[in-house]
């Protein structure tokens, strides 16, 4: 019985069938280990951001300035926040991508709105260097875990689409989700 794959609801439809069967079609082991490295890389986002505007720009962002380059422990919760919104968004990937038709479109509106969020929070308290580079170290860490983890997601799914059989290696694959 020949196949094809309907990418409008992301179910695999066989010919002659009118009854498409949902098939959610995710390899959490390349989505997970793209959400770990995410991880890795906007906790580092933050910390090149304390170090490039505490040094180059001598501003005092996270702590005062007499905590050094590095800043206090609010330097480090900021790293570790970056690191678990990665994982975070990386289970809410998963989950978009088992439970709802063209999940990257949905997940790139959420991380918008989320980094939005997260730029305008420290303006909130004021419009000073300091909550202007908040904002930005918060918009780049945004702007790395929206991009890094929507192509994971759809490596992930095309992973999962050839080893179920439905894209065969080197064939050109039908849009992901967007």
């Amino acid at each position: 019985m020949n196949s094809y794959y309907d990418n409008s609801s992301d179910t695999r439809v066989s010919a002659g069938d009118s009854s498409p069967t949902a098939r959610p079609t995710v390899d959490a082991a390349r989505l997970w280990s793209g959400g770990l490295a995410t991880a890795l890389v906007a906790g580092l986002i933050g910390l090149v951001g304390v170090i490039v505007v505490r040094v180059m720009f001598d501003i005092a962002a996270y702590a005062p300035r007499s905590a050094g380059a590095l800043g206090d422990t609010t330097a480090v919760a900021l790293c570790v926040g970056a690191a678990l919104a990665a994982l975070l968004a990386t289970g809410l990937v998963q989950l978009l991508m088992i439970a709802t038709p063209q999940p990257l479109a949905y997940f790139g509106w959420i991380v918008g709105l989320v980094t939005a969020a997260a730029v305008f929070l420290p303006l909130l308290a004021g419009l000073t260097a300091a909550s202007v580079a908040e904002a930005v170290i918060h918009l780049v860490i945004g702007i790395a875990i929206g991009s890094l983890l929507s192509g994971s997601a759809a490596a992930a799914q095309l992973a999962a689409r050839e080893a179920s059989g439905t894209v065969r290696s080197g064939q050109v694959p039908p849009p992901v989700g967007v």
